[in-house]
């Protein structure tokens, strides 16, 4: 037992040190020995969780979808507010959601896969505007694909553009403005007033996550995981 918490934390703090290094330098500007010299561990106790560069990129982006979750809404329209406002809040908070965004909008990453991400979100967008139009929350001309991946592209574009003029700090404002902006044309009139678009939505939905997840981690008995 001892032996997997310490391969769990050592896991964690090479992907910890690789984010650290891909968001400061770039995929391709990247090397091993300075994640290695970031983390403070072997070649050895590297390779044996992570066999190159690309799988490391891979593990950093992965790693931005875990722990936290939006607790499930009523309405799926304000659960899908509150995942792209989650994100907003996380990437101006969480180093590992930013490497994670990093490498997925790195033009310059030859060899690496940088669909997954846009895929994944685009996966939990179609489900939950699906669960939305079945609920009746949709205006009659939407079509869920074609509105999860205007989201996804949307939020992608308006991060890079927060990223390139001021690292982050005006992001969850521009992203309730996104969500003003794009919402009126998909949500019926009635459920639309009801939603909560407020800049302050994503710093809320984190706080509520993580009580959650720290909840169930102390409901869950030792040596269950």
């Amino acid at each position: 037992m001892a032996e997997q918490v310490r391969a769990i934390r050592t896991r964690k703090t090479i992907l910890s040190a690789a984010a650290k290094i891909f968001e400061e330098r770039g995929y391709q500007a990247a090397t091993i020995s300075e994640i290695l010299t970031t983390a403070g561990v072997t070649k050895g106790a590297l390779y044996f969780h992570f066999q190159s560069k690309e799988d490391l990129a891979q593990g950093v982006l992965a790693e931005q979808d875990q722990q936290l979750s939006v607790p499930p809404r009523a309405s799926k329209m304000q659960e899908i507010v509150d995942v792209v406002m989650l994100q907003a809040h996380r990437l101006q908070t969480d180093p590992m959601v930013r490497a994670g965004v990093r490498l997925s909008m790195d033009q310059l990453a030859q060899g690496l896969d940088r669909s997954g991400p846009f895929l994944r979100w685009g996966e939990v967008g179609l489900e939950l505007l699906q669960r939305a139009q079945a609920q009746g929350e949709l205006l009659p001309h939407v079509v869920p694909s074609e509105t999860a991946d205007v989201i996804v592209g949307s939020f992608a574009g308006i991060q890079s553009m927060s990223q390139a003029i001021c690292e982050y700090q005006d992001l969850v404002g521009r992203v309730s403005a996104l969500m003003r902006h794009v919402l009126p044309s998909v949500v019926i009139p009635s459920v639309l007033a009801s939603l909560d678009l407020s800049e302050h939505r994503g710093a809320a939905v984190y706080a509520e996550s993580l009580e959650n997840l720290t909840a169930a981690r102390e409901a869950t008995p030792a040596g269950a995981a």
